[in-house]
Parts: C-alpha cells; structure tokens; sequence
C-alpha cells in the first residue's frame, strides 16, 4: 500500500479486530500472512491496493463458507468495496476435557 506505516497499521489492526470478532472465528494465524510494520506485525491481516487477505482459524461449530461470508460481511463496513479473500488455515474442534 501507499500509504505511511501509522495509516496502514491502524486500518490493519481495524480489519483485525473485526475479523477476530466475527462468530466462527477461533483467531487470526501466525504465518506469511500478515503486515509488516517498522517494530509491529498485524498478524493475519496482508492489505494490498483494494484488497485485504486474511487468514483465520475458524470453530467447528458453523459452516465454513458461512464463516467466510461472515468475515466479508463484518469487513464491508471497514474496508468499503474492497476485495476480500479469506484463508481458512485450521479448524478448531473441541477434544474431551478440552473447552470449547
């Protein structure tokens, strides 16, 4: 993106936090995917010129494509008609003795 690292961090943490908030999504992943900022990486969150990818670990409880459409939805309203690509890395399934 062209724009100062300050204006791309804050809108990456904005997409982040919304993502994170979406029902179905465990987290946000470690990995290739992310921006990289002077001292800072937003994890999960890579923005290009009209376009934002995230990657995400997503609960076991709903169907995959409705997460992903969840996840569109919730970053409408954050980056307005941008693309939007989802990566659906893990599925978080809860094991016997382990919470949900």
């Amino acid at each position: 993106m062209s724009q100062p690292p300050e204006v791309t961090g804050r809108l990456a943490a904005r997409v982040a936090a919304a993502v994170a908030g979406c029902p179905g999504v465990a987290g946000l992943r470690d990995g290739p995917v992310g921006t990289y900022l002077p001292g800072q990486v937003v994890t999960g969150v890579a923005l290009r010129d009209g376009s934002v990818v995230v990657a995400v670990t997503v609960t076991a409880s709903r169907p995959l494509a409705e997460t992903a459409q969840q996840i569109r939805a919730c970053l409408a309203g954050v980056v307005p008609g941008w693309s939007v690509d989802v990566l659906i890395e893990d599925i978080d399934v809860p094991r016997a003795g382990r919470p949900a």
